[in-house]
């Protein structure tokens, strides 16, 4: 939506995303300015903390794909069920207008009768 407000939160969120990134990557390098350990313990740390934040973005990354192929059958099989609930309720609407049909012909054959008989009664002329 162009005008309305989700334009405007998708700009702001990608300004504070932006902001935000900014600033880790300033805080990392004051962080190894200022570490009281060595460089190579530093990096081993950096190191560690890189494989956990990617470690728990995979698992995020998953449990977001399964929660997605979950919701996706959930759908699917309310779709289907929609489906044939609506095939049965054609057949039943089918099976109704047949079921008029036929009796509009019994009623139209009665009436068709009922009027030869009147038009044979003695003393009536036909039209």
């Amino acid at each position: 939506m162009r005008n309305g407000r989700y334009y405007d939160e998708g700009i702001e969120d990608a300004t504070g995303w932006s902001a935000f990134m900014a600033g880790a990557l300033i805080g990392a390098g004051v962080a190894l300015l200022f570490a009281p350990q060595p460089g190579s313990e530093l990096r081993g740390m950096l190191r560690n903390y890189a494989n956990r934040a990617k470690d728990d973005l995979v698992d995020r990354g998953q449990e977001a794909w399964d929660t997605a192929v979950e919701r996706g059958r959930e759908y699917y099989d309310k779709g289907e069920e929609v489906i044939r609930d609506a095939g049965r309720s054609a057949r039943e609407f089918a099976k109704q207008g047949q079921e008029a049909v036929k009796e509009a012909g019994r009623s139209a054959k009665d009436f068709a009768k009922q009027a030869q008989d009147v038009a044979r009664e003695p003393g009536r002329s036909a039209l």
